[in-house]
């Protein structure tokens, strides 16, 4: 849940018009496949309600979720009707099925026993069938039912006329390698169980079959199927070095600024922050910004040559992050207190992108956004709409 915060100057802004752009980007380059927007983890720390709002009017036919109350949410909140389907990406607790029953929600299964309690939901509260997908594990090795067993859990499904079968899905482990031989390999088990299950007939012949993430809409048109899960590329950032964004016109939605709380000029050899790791090389002026390790930078990020613009200018970070400031060291220039600092995202012609923290950061781009801390303000940038086509 988010912090109170009032009056803070460091803020997340994601701009809502980009969302539309890649959107209907991604849906002219999966075509005739649909995209589903994932907007799981807050949308990956843009903010949840705003992405699913904008995608959907951009022509998304549907959201992932990873949880039931973020599912809730964007139908309460950001009042997104039952006419767009919600799917939570994996089995939930028990508990939780009450709630994915009642605010319509597309379940996923791979357990028997997750199909009889969905099963006991549905019947409790009496809002029609629970459209159901079934995930198979073909290679990823974390959730999902094993290939040999699909077609006794499609029977416990077919057993239950409260269950609509809605889709067949798998996932990809190394789409963002597109060299990379197992995406060959899990597509290939994954054809054969999608035969397997559309020789059912009835509603498994029609069920939407999806196994496509960002890095595999963007590089493997055989696996777009019905429809394609878009997640970090709706943001516009890379799933992967090898598998650019911006290659495929998508721009990047979100910047994070901050101000200069505080400058003052330095001698050279003046140590600076915890554990003085960072000494002047010379006379130098430093500016302090009011964020920290506690809102998402990494403690190291001055060791790993993260920078941030001031002016137009990539000023480098200097000695440890603290939890709530850090230092920047800006030469000779002219910094005065309330100057804009940019952390990702541009400053005129120059920007700082989160592909370059994640380098910085030895990570992803995925961890870099999501990691942003719930004291940091967002705000999204809204402008005209117009109806999906």
């Amino acid at each position: 849940m988010p912090y109170p915060v009032h009056g803070r100057s460091t803020e997340v802004v994601v701009d809502t018009e980009v969302i539309v752009h890649n959107v209907r980007l991604l849906r002219s380059l999966v075509a005739p496949a649909d995209v589903w927007a994932v907007v799981k983890a807050d949308g990956y720390g843009h903010g949840d309600g705003d992405v699913a709002r904008a995608a959907v009017a951009a022509g998304a036919r549907g959201l992932c979720v990873a949880l039931v109350g973020e599912g809730m949410r964007l139908r309460e909140r950001a009042a997104i009707p039952e006419t767009t389907p919600i799917l939570v990406l994996s089995e939930q607790p028990e508990a939780e099925l009450d709630a994915l029953v009642r605010h319509r929600l597309d379940a996923t299964v791979y357990t028997v026993d997750q199909v009889t309690a969905l099963a006991d939901a549905a019947r409790r509260s009496a809002v029609g069938a629970v459209s159901v997908h079934v995930k198979v594990d073909t290679g990823m090795g974390r959730v999902g039912v094993a290939p040999a067993d699909v077609a006794a859990l499609c029977d416990a499904i077919d057993a239950d006329d409260v269950l609509r079968p809605a889709g067949v899905m798998s996932h990809l482990a190394v789409a963002d390698e597109p060299d990379h031989p197992g995406t060959d390999q899990q597509l290939g088990v994954f054809a054969e169980v999608v035969a397997e299950v559309q020789a059912r007939g009835g509603a498994w012949s029609h069920a939407a079959v999806h196994v496509a993430n960002s890095a595999a809409g963007l590089t493997r048109p055989d696996a777009h199927r019905d429809l394609v899960r878009a997640g970090i590329a709706l943001y516009g950032i890379s799933p992967s070095p090898a598998v650019s964004a911006a290659a495929s016109g998508l721009r990047p939605a979100l910047s994070w600024v901050s101000k200069v709380s505080f400058v003052k000029r330095v001698a050279s050899g003046t140590p600076v922050s915890y554990g003085w790791t960072h000494l002047c090389e010379a006379a130098t002026t430093l500016a302090t910004v009011p964020v920290g390790y506690a809102d998402g930078v990494p403690r190291d990020l001055a060791g790993r040559g993260g920078v941030v613009l001031i002016g137009g200018r990539r000023c480098r970070i200097v000695g440890r992050v603290t939890m709530d400031q850090m230092l920047v060291d800006v030469g000779d220039a002219a910094v005065a207190v309330g100057d804009e600092v940019v952390l990702i995202g541009a400053d005129g012609d120059v920007a700082i992108t989160v592909e370059e923290w994640a380098e910085w950061s030895d990570t992803i781009g995925y961890e870099v956004v999501c990691r942003i801390g719930g004291r940091v303000p967002r705000r999204s940038s809204v402008g005209a709409v117009e109806p999906r086509s």
